[in-house]
């Protein structure tokens, strides 16, 4: 008997994990679009390629013309579009079960999961929740099979993350071994182990917020981002195999997966939500104020897209 394999078409899977041709879309585990039975409509999809509305502080002068430039901060984005039920002609039991895994896919839920949409190559997704569903019952549905779905995903943060997740891991500095005695020509000052220092590029047009990592041994572990100025600093010992994870878009300092260390923040240290990566390079320096064997920085991120 042939073994059955279930699709948990709500799972939050790897995004764009499912794609495999341009113009497909997937939501969770649902893959929707060409070679599926799920036919996105001509009229393709609202506000994925559209800048997101936004808040903000600008000032009116009060005694002139026009007003005081003032920060700009994006609200959620909206995506709209159509999807079409397409399965095989005069099969009621194929109709059926797409319907059912649409509707099971298109749910009410708390949780954010991944939309992924692949144009041209390029997949792009964002974090969102399912805020309107409308699935028709009419004749064509009735008798051909053939369904019409209306879905609009809310995303909380509207910038559009690159699928691929990069990383970069660099060790506290270590000092040259300098010269060695006695002296030879030509002369060999040794070569640094680590210089504590690492690039990251965002290669897109949004900012992005990383995710850092501090192993220990190490005390008040501290990363400076010269592009920007801002560094994060963190008054705490860790012991060898301690992990101080800074999740800056969430704003959360947690050591070794449970304990919140937030309240470890020096005063010269910047708002989480503030550290991020703008669009181009960002050069991170680690400068705990010391260290043992195994300590490091570990920075994780998605380019981001507007």
């Amino acid at each position: 008997m042939a073994e059955t394999t279930t699709i948990a078409y709500t799972d939050d899977v790897a995004p764009g994990s499912l794609i495999t041709l341009d113009g497909q879309m997937q939501w969770a585990g649902l893959l929707m679009g060409p070679g599926t039975p799920y036919e996105i409509d001509s009229g393709g999809l609202t506000g994925w390629e559209d800048l997101p509305d936004y808040d903000t502080s600008d000032a009116d002068h009060p005694t002139s013309h026009g007003a005081w430039p003032g920060a700009r901060y994006a609200k959620p984005r909206k995506v709209g579009g159509t999807v079409w039920t397409l399965p095989p002609q005069d099969d009621t039991a194929s109709s059926l079960a797409a319907m059912r895994a649409l509707r099971q896919a298109l749910l009410l839920g708390d949780e954010e999961r991944w939309l992924a949409v692949r144009l041209h190559g390029e997949t792009l997704a964002v974090r969102a929740r399912v805020s309107q569903r409308v699935l028709a019952a009419d004749r064509t549905y009735t008798t051909q099979g053939v369904s019409k779905a209306s879905v609009q995903w809310y995303a909380t943060d509207p910038r559009r993350y690159a699928v691929d997740e990069q990383t970069a891991v660099t060790g506290p500095p270590q000092p040259e071994s300098g010269l060695t005695w006695p002296l030879t020509w030509p002369l060999y000052w040794g070569q640094t182990a680590t210089t504590g220092d690492v690039d990251v590029y965002n290669d897109g047009s949004a900012p992005t917020h990383p995710v850092l990592t501090f192993t220990g041994p190490c005390v008040n572990p501290t990363v400076n981002e010269r592009v920007s100025g801002r560094r994060l600093r963190y008054e705490i010992g860790l012991a060898a195999g301690d992990e101080l994870v800074v999740d800056t878009a969430a704003g959360t300092v947690t050591l070794n997966g449970t304990a919140s260390r937030r309240n470890t923040a020096a005063a010269d240290s910047s708002p989480e939500e503030l550290f991020s990566f703008r669009p181009g390079g960002a050069q991170l320096a680690f400068r705990p104020d010391s260290f043992g064997a195994g300590a490091q920085m570990s920075v994780r991120w998605r380019s981001a897209e507007w």
